[in-house]
């Protein structure tokens, strides 16, 4: 079992950035990865995930040129660097295994990012 606390969310306008940070317990180094959001009225979908030793990363069409998934096994963190915001990524984002390799862990209570003027 591993458990996760997402930090870093705020409130930011169109076009900024923002950095994203989930700290980990247990085995993490040995699990695929993912950043999983969910909107007001949607459902949870996976936006960005990255293989257990860093190597291979994946990204939802909408992000993929504007958001960086990577790790830091060391010390069991996982990180998500989003530019270029945009008013729908506004959403509560969630850190968790990554889902095609795996069954999720229990969800933390994620972190809020705001994208508006």
């Amino acid at each position: 079992q591993v458990q996760f606390v997402e930090s870093g969310g705020a409130w930011v306008q169109p076009g900024g950035s923002l950095a994203l940070f989930c700290s980990a317990s247990g085995a993490f180094s040995t699990y695929a990865m993912a950043w999983y959001r969910q909107a007001p009225g949607k459902e949870r979908e996976l936006v960005a995930g990255i293989t257990a030793g860093g190597q291979y990363t994946d990204y939802e069409n909408s992000v993929k040129g504007r958001f960086t998934i990577f790790r830091d096994n060391d010390n069991n963190w996982l990180y998500l660097w989003m530019n270029a915001l945009r008013p729908e990524d506004t959403a509560v984002y969630f850190c968790n295994r990554h889902e095609v390799y795996g069954a999720t862990f229990s969800w933390g209570q994620g972190t809020q990012v705001t994208v508006s003027s």
